[in-house]
């Protein structure tokens, strides 16, 4: 079970805690720390609980990312603290983002990451570590720019590694640490 959160500011904060504190800590993705350091990542926030709600402010932000000036917007977190908490729930929703990729005719300019609380890769069982590599506070939608991904590759030796890294590491450091760190980021609620 997850808390529900209170705000969009306690929201925003304990999703950059857990960008600070696990994404850029463990380096998981080695291509977040310039956006971040930059301030060029825009997070936002629908409280919605329905997801046709969703879809509509979802569009909206893949469309500000489409148009957006990168040295203001390099990429955004979508956040989506009310609805899809059932991990399934959102897993089945990942097919109407690539719908709505489509439709938009937005590939090969922007990717969606996904990220939730009880994310579950397929063949791994739910308390796996390895999970934790997508495991996020909030279930969220990574909006990313292809041009940044190519630029990545450009200046990384082997984008196609980090995945099997990451889920090394966090096999190293186990299970009970993983989880501590996670919850670390969540701010105290009443």
């Amino acid at each position: 079970m997850h808390p529900s959160p209170t705000t969009e500011t306690t929201v925003i904060d304990e999703t950059r805690s857990w960008l600070k504190n696990i994404v850029l800590r463990h380096n998981f993705c080695p291509f977040a720390h310039k956006p971040y350091k930059q301030e060029t990542i825009r997070y936002l926030v629908s409280q919605a609980s329905e997801p046709t709600v969703i879809t509509e402010s979802l569009m909206r932000a893949l469309l500000e990312l489409r148009d957006s000036d990168t040295s203001a917007i390099e990429t955004t977190l979508f956040i989506t603290p009310n609805c899809f908490v059932d991990f399934d729930d959102y897993n089945d929703f990942l097919n109407v983002t690539d719908l709505l990729i489509e439709q938009l005719h937005l590939q090969g300019v922007i990717q969606i990451a996904s990220f939730h609380p009880d994310y579950q890769f397929a063949g791994l069982s739910a308390d796996d570590v390895r999970n934790y590599t997508n495991r996020s506070l909030h279930p969220m939608f990574h909006l990313i720019l292809e041009d940044s991904i190519e630029h990545a590759r450009t200046t990384h030796a082997d984008v196609d590694a980090i995945p099997q890294t990451n889920m090394n590491l966090l096999e190293k450091q186990g299970l009970t640490e993983t989880v501590k760190q996670l919850t670390a980021c969540r701010q105290h609620r009443r």
